[in-house]
């Protein structure tokens, strides 16, 4: 007879689980990929490395998971920031602006997301990211286009092109941000993202008038 887990065991292993996961991302925002072994991550969470490997085979694994924790927490701080807004171009602008405004609070960890060279299986995790964020905008820009406060063009392609940008474009701020002798990074980056943002779609900002 197969054995069966107690409810007991199995909230003690999912309680285990979810330290593990929150002593992983600590981890992460303090020292990227490289840094978060499995034996790192099993003394960051008290238990012995054998343990931590109950719950996840090896570092590939632990770090998608670990990913797609991080990245669901960042897309729901922008989808929150899309539904305070009233029209398509704020809430396009509230997308890159809120995305932006994190990652440079917390520049190791974005660093990560964005362009460390981790495992194969962590750089398709990083194509769904992109996309979740190219849906968001793309679903925007329709609606800015149905409601004629953009030009006819392609959602999908447009919003690829801009989430492509928009990363590239904070990638020396991130790195400079955390870099050993560095300071903050420049107070103007998520202003200037997000008017080349509007401008990029054919809208306008502020500083046009």
């Amino acid at each position: 007879m197969a054995y069966r887990r107690t409810p007991a065991v199995q909230a003690r292993l999912d309680a285990q689980r979810e330290a593990v996961l929150q002593a992983a991302v600590g981890l992460l925002a303090e020292r990227g990929y490289g840094g978060c072994s499995m034996a790192a991550v099993a003394d960051r969470a008290g238990i012995a490395t054998g343990s931590l490997y109950q719950h996840f085979a090896n570092k590939a694994e632990l770090s998608v998971e670990l990913f797609r924790r991080v990245v669901t927490r960042e897309i729901a701080a922008v989808t929150e920031a899309v539904a305070r807004r009233e029209t398509p171009l704020q809430r396009i602008a509230a997308v890159v602006e809120t995305f932006a405004a994190r990652a440079l609070r917390a520049p190791r960890l974005a660093h990560v997301l964005l362009v460390e060279p981790a495992d194969a299986v962590v750089d398709a995790e990083r194509l769904v990211f992109r996309r979740a964020f190219r849906d968001v905008i793309a679903t925007e820009i329709a609606a800015a286009v149905a409601a004629g406060q953009l030009p006819r063009q392609d959602p999908e392609l447009t919003a690829a092109a801009l989430v492509g940008a928009v990363g590239e474009a904070l990638a020396g701020p991130l790195a400079a941000a955390h870099a050993p002798v560095s300071g903050d990074a420049p107070p103007e980056v998520v202003p200037a993202l997000v008017s080349f943002t509007l401008r990029a779609l054919g809208g306008r900002d502020d500083s046009d008038a």
